[in-house]
């Protein structure tokens, strides 16, 4: 669970970040969970965007992605929203404020 500091942070990071992948017509399956899990091991922090065929709204894909990524949602704003989930392995991004 992020704090409100945290989640503030990481969306000044992923201001500049492109979107990586789209939520289309088969919505959130398996295989692209899978994909995303992947990129949020090397990466911790993605952008996703639904496209407006796919029957999901942004808050409804970012809740799916994330029960199936273990990730947080950090911010969902129009037909995106940003996903983090951190590497205790090999952390990517520094500085993320200590939780209390």
């Amino acid at each position: 669970m992020l704090t409100s500091k945290q989640r503030a942070y990481l969306r000044g990071i992923a201001s500049n970040y492109d979107t990586i992948y789209q939520v289309g017509k088969s919505g959130v399956t398996e295989a692209m969970c899978k994909d995303i899990a992947e990129a949020l091991r090397k990466r911790e922090l993605i952008k996703l965007r639904v496209l407006e065929n796919s029957g999901w709204t942004a808050r409804e894909a970012a809740d799916a992605v994330a029960e199936m990524t273990g990730a947080d949602v950090v911010q969902v704003i129009g037909s995106k929203f940003i996903l983090f989930k951190r590497n205790d392995k090999d952390p990517v991004i520094e500085g993320i404020p200590k939780a209390k």
